[in-house]
């Protein structure tokens, strides 16, 4: 995997002071997309183990309170597969920081067998996703005063309460 960016002290991409990253590849390639450069699997640098750590470090401070996955798309398959272990390890090493995730996809989309992203670590990367933003990002719903979303259709759902009640949950922030 790739990724384009890594943002320390980030407050545009979730609840608190967040570590972001942004990772490449992207199938959806959504009009309008602040980022099309992030389209291709292959810009930027790749994710290695030096990242996880350098990442790690990042999260430590107490006023830092979780970890952004962007892109591109964080559920691409193959991306997926890459993020699951380093997610699991932030979970083991800080379990009271929050992870949130952006993704073109839908829920729905990501839980339907068969359909694309749906891959064999989608389930568990999910588990281990506090909140996701959810939806392609349509040009001609954007909304500048939407919070954490650019388009009306998207949706910022609480999985962990969406776990708890069996039924989609939006988060209430």
């Amino acid at each position: 995997m790739y990724y384009g960016e890594i943002k320390n002290c980030d407050i545009a991409n979730g609840i608190g002071v967040r570590v972001t990253l942004f990772v490449s590849g992207c199938t959806n390639r959504c009009r309008g997309c602040f980022q099309p450069q992030t389209w291709d699997f292959s810009y930027g640098r790749e994710f290695t183990r030096e990242t996880e750590e350098e990442i790690l470090r990042l999260l430590k401070p107490a006023y830092i309170k979780g970890l952004t996955l962007l892109g591109g798309e964080p559920f691409e398959p193959e991306n997926q597969r890459a993020l699951l272990p380093f997610v699991k390890r932030v979970k083991e090493i800080y379990p009271d920081k929050t992870v949130w995730a952006f993704s073109g996809f839908t829920y729905e989309e990501m839980k339907t067998e068969g359909s694309h992203p749906r891959c064999e670590a989608t389930d568990e990367l999910l588990d281990l996703t506090d909140v996701l933003v959810d939806g392609r990002f349509v040009e001609e719903l954007k909304d500048i005063s939407l919070r954490f979303r650019g388009s009306s259709n998207q949706r910022i759902i609480d999985l962990n309460l969406t776990r708890q009640r069996g039924e989609i949950t939006p988060w209430e922030g």
